[in-house]
C-alpha cells in the first residue's frame, strides 16, 4: 500500500479528484495517509476532514525565519512516511533538504505542456493567462517528479487540451482542470502504486 501526503495551498480540486478516484478503484493500493496545508484557511483542509483524512496546517507565518519553517514542514511530513508525496497546487518552495531526502518520490501537477509556460512565476491562472497572450492552440498539464529547479523534474504524464477562440483564463483553467489535470494526476499514482513508474 502507497502512503500519500497530498500538499496543497487552496481549493483543493486536484485532491478532491484523488479523493474520489480512490474511492471509485481508479487509483488502487494507494491511500492519503495526510493533507499538508501552508494556508489554515484553504478549502482542501475541509474536504480532507469530510472523508476522514488527517488535515495539518504548517504556516510560514508561524515561524520567524524560513529555516525554521522548513525544518518544521519537513518533520511534519516526516511525521506520516510518505511512499509519494503529490504536490497539488502547493504554492510554496519545497526545501532542498526535502527534495534530496525524498528524491524520485514527490510529483507535481502543472497546468501547461512542460516546457511551455513553466518556471518561476508561472501558477495558477498566470500559466493560463500566458498560454492566451502566446496564442497557442494547444495547452494542458503535466505530471511531473519534483527536482531542485522550477518545474523541471522528469515528466510522468502529459495531456493537451484545445484552446478554444474566445476562451477567457478562466474558461481556460476550468477546462485544463476537468479534462488534463484531474485525469492525469490519478493516473500518476496509480501507476506509482502499482510498480509501473519510479517512487
Amino acid at each position: 500500500m502507497l502512503d500519500l501526503v497530498v500538499l496543497v495551498s487552496g481549493g483543493g480540486t486536484n485532491l478532491q479528484a484523488i479523493i474520489d478516484a480512490i474511492d471509485n478503484g481508479t487509483i488502487t493500493n494507494a491511500r492519503i495517509r495526510a493533507v499538508i496545508s501552508n494556508n489554515q484557511n484553504a478549502y482542501a483542509l475541509e474536504r480532507s476532514r469530510r472523508h476522514g483524512i488527517e488535515a495539518v496546517c504548517v504556516s510560514p507565518k508561524e515561524y520567524a525565519d524560513r529555516e525554521l519553517f522548513n525544518q518544521a514542514f519537513l518533520d511534519t511530513v516526516d511525521a506520516y512516511q510518505p511512499g509519494l508525496i503529490v504536490l497539488a497546487g502547493f504554492l510554496v518552495v519545497i526545501p532542498p533538504a526535502m527534495i534530496q531526502k525524498y528524491e524520485k518520490k514527490i510529483i507535481n501537477i502543472h497546468p501547461s505542456l512542460i516546457p511551455s509556460f513553466c518556471g518561476t512565476g508561472y501558477y495558477g491562472l498566470k500559466v493560463h493567462e500566458a498560454a492566451l497572450t502566446r496564442g497557442v492552440k494547444i495547452t494542458g498539464a503535466t505530471v511531473h517528479y519534483v527536482d531542485e529547479g522550477t518545474d523541471t523534474g522528469p515528466i510522468l504524464l502529459q495531456k493537451a487540451v484545445e484552446v478554444r477562440e474566445g476562451d477567457t483564463p478562466q474558461e481556460l483553467q476550468r477546462r485544463v482542470m476537468e479534462e488534463a489535470e484531474w485525469v492525469i494526476l490519478p493516473e500518476a499514482i496509480q501507476l506509482i502504486a502499482n510498480g509501473r513508474k519510479e517512487a
